[in-house]
């Protein structure tokens, strides 16, 4: 299906961008890289009448060391997120994330902060930069504000960036040192995540940090297994009784690819797995 008319802005800078949003209100979209947003209008699900191209504003790419955090710009492409020396030294969960996102072509148009606006439940970023305590970096038009992980993933579809307002970049503390692993399951190569799960472990197993992917409405943490994990033993045997904790406070949603109840069993399985493999063993 073809999309809708609409008018293409493509401004250079933030203020442009945000200039343009502030005019056009309700009746513009916002385009990072384009692989949520450009399905739905083809599909004619959304018919905006001014879409706002970002892939212009340059400061909006790239990845910077920022002392005690790596600051990663909303346009940076998963690709380059996968690939960076910063990311993999001080947040290899995110690099291990950005490798399971769909494949090449997706993964080299597709944008990092794209993705987390997007919201997507079933997104591969959003349970990584939450267990990481990333912090989310909004423009609008009263100046610049930094809103928490935990507060940023309000709804399904919805976070705290107004509606006037643009993400530009994401701050995400060094957890230099920590074994990282993303366990995905999918029953076909590059489908979105039935259920998956995002785990970073300090030591052996000292602390943990565990995010969950397809668990609800918003990405989760699993606050009782990472308590349950504290000073625990990598070993299988140390992992399971935490690992068995991992689905309390979710709803998962239940559909072709899997009831509830069926999810819930899936994260406590895959829990077991990413610990294991996030401390090496």
């Amino acid at each position: 299906m073809i999309p809708a008319h609409f008018d293409y802005l493509a401004p250079t800078s933030v203020e442009e961008a945000l200039a343009a949003l502030g005019e056009h209100g309700d009746d513009a979209k916002i385009i990072a890289g384009g692989q949520s947003l450009l399905p739905v209008l083809r599909m004619r699900l959304n018919a905006p009448e001014v879409v706002i191209d970002l892939g212009g504003i340059s400061s909006l790419r790239g990845i910077r060391d920022d002392g005690d955090a790596i600051v990663i710009g909303a346009m940076t492409t998963h690709h380059a997120v996968r690939d960076h020396d910063l990311v993999t030294e001080h947040a290899l969960l995110l690099s291990k994330a950005a490798a399971e996102v769909a494949d090449a072509q997706i993964r080299h148009r597709g944008t990092f902060g794209g993705a987390l606006a997007h919201a997507d439940p079933a997104g591969d970023l959003g349970a990584p930069a939450l267990a990481l305590d990333a912090q989310f970096v909004i423009a609008g038009p009263g100046g610049t504000r930094t809103v928490e992980a935990a507060d940023f993933f309000v709804d399904l579809f919805e976070t705290a960036i107004g509606d006037d307002e643009i993400l530009t970049e994401v701050r995400v503390p060094k957890h230099t040192g920590w074994g990282a692993h993303y366990e995905k399951f999918v029953r076909v190569a590059h489908q979105w995540p039935i259920v998956a799960v995002a785990a970073t472990v300090r030591g052996s197993i000292d602390e943990a940090k565990v995010g969950l992917t397809n668990m609800g409405s918003t990405p989760l943490r699993a606050s009782a297994t990472e308590q349950a994990l504290a000073g625990a033993s990598a070993t299988e045997e140390g992992v399971r009784a935490a690992a068995d904790l991992a689905a309390e406070g979710t709803n998962p949603p239940s559909d072709l690819n899997g009831a509830s109840d069926y999810r819930q069993h899936l994260a406590r399985v895959l829990t077991g797995r990413a610990v294991l493999k996030a401390a090496g063993s």
